[in-house]
């Protein structure tokens, strides 16, 4: 991409305060970009071939939203998290293994989407982030679910397309969590804990394609006080 065309993008996200330059095979993060630090609000550099993410990234102090969908992003600096206005971050589609120690500085996160990339475990840094609503960890490599879940305030949690085998009892105490979606894992029906049914605020369970029959799941104990809270849900919307 030439010069002029970039600084055509520069002028108007100055003004606008959104820069989007997607799918145009860029390698790098434009460092241009740093003049507008205190302009931006949105950067979005989606479906390019982006391998890293400088630390002046920690300089756009006002950005609200990071979308950097299928790059080739294989770790994040830890400047990222210096960000505290942040409040949607995409990641989906990189080759991350984990996220940086500090990431739950990044206190105004609502919306985190990591689907797509390398990850083994739920990352622990998430539970510090307070107004944390979605989390898309689908399609990774996590195969449990540990206790520190328990204190995960989003409302949504999405681990489709992992290889799960065990959940901590702990996540039936998430207080927000409202939708848990564990579609396509290898979960056996003992290892799902009863407690999500019979004792969590969780009123959309979606448990597809694990390694029991759906209709097994109508036969445990808490399945009425579970489809209670569905329909409570369900009628709100309708």
């Amino acid at each position: 991409m030439g010069n002029s065309a970039l600084k055509a993008h520069l002028e108007t996200a100055q003004k606008t305060g959104v820069f989007q330059l997607t799918g145009k095979g860029l390698t790098e993060f434009p460092e241009d970009l740093q003049k507008l630090t205190s302009n931006l609000r949105t950067i979005d550099l989606s479906n390019n071939k982006i391998e890293l993410l400088p630390p002046l990234i920690g300089k756009f102090s006002f950005l609200k939203s990071l979308v950097l969908n299928n790059n080739k992003l294989t770790a994040l600096p830890e400047e990222l998290c210096k960000l505290k206005k942040l409040e949607t971050l995409h990641l989906n589609g990189n080759h991350l293994r984990q996220l940086p120690a500090a990431f739950g500085q990044l206190s105004a996160l609502k919306t985190l989407g990591l689907s797509g990339n390398q990850l083994r475990a739920v990352p622990t840094q998430l539970c510090g982030l307070r107004h944390l609503d979605v989390v898309d960890l689908s399609k990774n490599q996590i195969q449990n679910v540990p206790d520190t879940v328990g204190e995960l305030q989003a409302i949504e949690l999405n681990l489709n397309q992992n290889q799960i085998s065990q959940i901590s009892v702990r996540i039936s105490h998430c207080p927000r969590l409202k939708v848990l979606r564990l579609e396509e894992n290898c979960l056996e029906l003992s290892m799902l804990p009863q407690s999500i049914l019979s004792d969590s605020q969780i009123s959309l369970l979606a448990v597809e394609g694990n390694l029991f029959e759906i209709k097994k799941l109508r036969e445990l104990e808490g399945y009425d006080k579970y489809m209670e809270r569905f329909t409570a849900t369900k009628k709100k919307f309708a």
